[in-house]
């Protein structure tokens, strides 16, 4: 559904992607992950249209999609989120929605009909009528999510679309993500939390300083040495795996003594 070949991206100084290339399965959930600074945040920019790549091509269903702007590319079927919320503030939660439902819908009625359906699919049913000033900062999270899915997407960037949110709010989102793709919605997120990327992704690719270090199923990622190395410092893949090797035999000695 999507490929990304050979995406460079520099910003004076610093190159802020090199050579990445990967690909997102229609069907799927796929999670980008790296370390702060990494450059997930600018591959989703490029991918999306709010960036030109200096180097490498953008194909979005089949097409080339290299630098098409967001709005055409949303009219296409991508839509993503924002890490940082800004829903209208003075608006309600039914309003926010149903402007991205206007993509489709230019009857405000159906607009409103139709965002009455995507707030319930949310779990913002509830909410319709609260202001979106007043939302917590889950319900922010969950705003921003409907209006991406108002829009009717094919594909669905998500960039940390948990971030903020306390261990029982994960919970409650992970079901959710995953009946979103049950639908029919490709899922491609950026995510810092790994309990989601464990329980959600069929395929992770990991970035480190602007380049693909490893791709893979979760499991596999999670025990990579360049991956492990990455998040926690040089030579951490060593200490872990002596530190392993030492805990039978810690455990050995004080069955004895």
């Amino acid at each position: 559904m999507l490929e990304a070949d050979g995406l460079s991206v520099r910003f004076g100084g610093v190159q802020a992607l090199d050579n990445v290339s990967l690909a997102v399965a229609a069907g799927s959930i796929t999670a980008l992950i790296g370390p702060n600074g990494a450059g997930k945040s600018t591959l989703f920019g490029v991918v999306s249209g709010f960036l030109a790549p200096d180097a490498g091509t953008v194909r979005f269903l089949g097409a080339d999609a290299t630098g098409l702007a967001p709005h055409r590319l949303c009219r296409l079927g991508m839509a993503r989120t924002f890490q940082i919320v800004q829903p209208f503030a003075a608006q309600t939660v039914r309003e926010n929605i149903a402007v991205g439902a206007h993509l489709s819908r230019p009857s405000r009625r159906e607009a409103l009909v139709h965002a009455e359906r995507i707030a319930a699919q949310l779990g913002l049913g509830a909410q319709l009528d609260k202001l979106a000033a007043n939302l917590t900062v889950a319900g922010r999270k969950r705003l921003e999510l409907a209006r991406a899915l108002a829009t009717g997407p094919k594909l669905l960037l998500l960039d940390e679309v948990l971030a903020g949110l306390n261990p029982q709010e994960i919970a409650e989102v992970l079901p959710v993500v995953r009946a979103i793709r049950d639908s029919g919605v490709t899922v491609l997120m950026i995510e810092h939390v790994m309990q989601a990327v464990m329980n959600l992704a069929e395929t992770v690719f990991v970035l480190n300083e602007g380049r693909l270090i490893a791709e893979g199923p979760p499991a596999q990622i999670a025990g990579d040495a360049r991956v492990i190395e990455a998040y926690l410092g040089h030579g951490a893949s060593e200490r872990l795996r002596r530190a392993a090797l030492a805990t039978p035999v810690a455990a050995s000695g004080d069955a004895h003594a």
